[in-house]
């Protein structure tokens, strides 16, 4: 810390500088834009930063090291010095087939881990032969709908060698089972699995909208899966608490933070609720956050969430583990900021958001494919995405030493801001009596919903540049290969379905199936008899059914 004196003095060279020269500079030339802000107009960003703007800052309990707390520079003590960030490519085509080769092709180009993505219809708890599935079958990712399916994208696929992110929410106890009964298929120890469900439904509440429970039943069926997991399968993290969503709905960065971490809060409070122990669970949450276009701005997100994390896990829940208090996280470059026109310059975009996410510690990384914009990506566009993580880890040199953007003067001030603010936001929320009482009143929502509108008119006003939709277009059409679902697909999915159905055992399959009812009517951990009824090949939504019938529906009611 610099002595009062000394700050004083720089307080002083620096109004001293903006009233002369560089003062004597705006009033002859001006600046670019009247006020300059960060990218979803959180802070105010100034022409300059000095240790001034820091004069409050405690290097050691505010900054500190690596793998110590507060985690501000990261939750290792070598980070990707000593292992790189997991390199993912969320993958999921049509069938299950499909899936499967472009994995192979995933691993045989370099990829260090797996992130499937599924179809609505399993995303939504339906089978292919649903009426509710009728034209969704395989077309935002892959259709699965018994262990068969699994069996088919895993195929040659070791699970003791990869870990494996699904993005599944209100079915993700029934997935799951699923991986669990593969690795009993290849004899992977389950203590060996290895990956993430994102699981996180008060997300779908706020941001996507994709759940089918209650909150009440939907959390019991979370915390039977930390419970499960923390028995029979610790390394599988059994959450991705997701602000990725938030932030593709329309949050600012600090927003993103606020609300992801009131999210977690809700759900180790859940957890706590239903007898578990903080230091049990609590290492295996997981988080997942989006990296924007401002380099800065995100690299200082990511630094204060982990700070902001650790004293939340210390002060609100006594967890003595450290792996309590370190906020792990993966990160996707962001969807809603790829443009349909002049698709190449996403490629430069995912660029910039994956040097954020990588000088803000992420743990995994995601990079989009330039064409998401508009459709699934090809597989030379995936490619090219992941070639963007390697050539950033072995080149840029940005993955050389530990938290580079460590003191600096504006990054340090981000990073505070970013605190501040979020935390304001976390006040309000437990004054609303907390994240779901938040969700459910839509106060939430309304929060986001009022920066997307914000940001839209700005663009629409040319307030907000976008390169090549409000600014530099050019008047031709782009020369696109895209990647297409065969329609025939769908009748095939459903005719695989049919043949699954005819030769199980059905007796089998209802004794399943009652044993699951049986324990969602009672208090036992729902997740052994998922496991069960997916080794019968009872299907996805036979299994959701179930806790349709148990637990109903969720539908807002304000």
């Amino acid at each position: 810390m610099y002595d009062p004196e000394e700050l004083a003095e720089i307080r002083a060279a620096k109004e001293s500088w903006e009233e002369g020269t560089y003062g004597d500079t705006v009033d002859r030339f001006g600046e670019r834009e009247a006020e300059f802000t960060t990218d979803t107009g959180g802070q105010s960003v100034d022409p300059l930063y000095t240790p001034a703007d820091l004069a409050d800052h405690d290097y050691r309990e505010d900054v500190g090291f690596p793998g110590e707390e507060p985690y501000t520079r990261g939750v290792y003590s070598t980070m990707h010095r000593g292992r790189l960030w997991t390199m993912r490519q969320y993958a999921g085509m049509g069938t299950a087939a499909e899936t499967n080769e472009r994995f192979r092709y995933l691993i045989d180009e370099g990829s260090s881990g797996l992130s499937m993505a599924f179809d609505l219809p399993t995303q939504m708890g339906y089978d292919s032969d649903a009426a509710m599935a009728e034209g969704e079958v395989g077309r935002s990712g892959v259709a699965i709908d018994t262990l068969d399916d699994f069996e088919t994208v895993f195929s040659g696929i070791p699970l003791d060698e990869v870990s494996t992110s699904m993005t599944i929410n209100a079915p993700a106890a029934v997935l799951l089972a699923m991986y669990v009964a593969m690795g009993d298929q290849q004899g992977v120890p389950r203590e060996e699995l290895r990956g993430t469900i994102q699981n996180d439904i008060m997300k779908e509440y706020v941001a996507r909208n994709l759940y089918i429970y209650p909150p009440e039943p939907s959390m019991r069926l979370i915390t039977d899966i930390f419970a499960f997991c923390a028995e029979e399968v610790p390394g599988f993290n059994t959450i991705s608490i997701s602000g990725y969503h938030i932030r593709e709905a329309g949050s600012t960065a600090a927003q993103e933070v606020a609300f992801t971490l009131a999210n977690g809060i809700e759900y180790v409070e859940a957890a706590l609720d239903a007898g578990l122990d903080v230091d049990e669970f609590a290492p295996q949450l997981s988080f997942f956050f989006n990296a924007h276009n401002n380099v800065f701005e995100e690299a200082a997100k990511f630094r204060a969430a982990r700070r902001m994390w650790a004293r939340i896990m210390d002060e609100r829940f006594d967890a003595e583990n450290p792996a309590s208090k370190q906020l792990k996280f993966h990160t996707q470059t962001g969807g809603s900021t790829l443009t349909a026109q002049q698709i190449e310059n996403n490629v430069v975009r995912v660029a910039y958001q994956a040097l954020a996410a990588v000088l803000g510690g992420t743990q995994s990384l995601h990079t989009n494919g330039k064409d998401e914009a508009l459709a699934l990506p090809t597989e030379k566009s995936v490619r090219t995405a992941l070639r963007t993580q390697q050539i950033l880890a072995h080149e840029s040199g940005a993955a050389d030493t530990i938290d580079p953007l460590a003191g600096s003067y504006y990054v340090e001030s981000l990073t505070d801001g970013i605190e501040e603010e979020a935390f304001g936001i976390l006040e309000e929320i437990d004054r609303r009596g907390g994240a779901l009482e938040a969700v459910e009143s839509q106060w939430v929502q309304r929060q986001i919903q009022d920066v997307a509108f914000e940001r839209q008119r700005e663009i629409e006003a040319g307030e907000r540049v976008i390169v090549g939709v409000n600014e530099f277009q050019v008047d031709e059409e782009p020369e696109m290969d895209l990647e297409e679902v065969d329609p025939d697909q769908e009748a095939e999915q459903r005719e695989r379905l049919a043949a699954v159905k005819a030769d199980r055992d059905e007796e089998a399959v209802e004794a399943a199936l009652a044993a699951v009812r049986e324990a969602a009517r009672g208090e036992a951990n729902v997740m052994p008899p998922i496991v069960d009824a997916v080794k019968a090949y009872a299907t996805v939504q036979e299994i959701s059914d179930v806790f349709r019938e148990e637990f109903g529906e969720y539908s807002p009611s304000r």
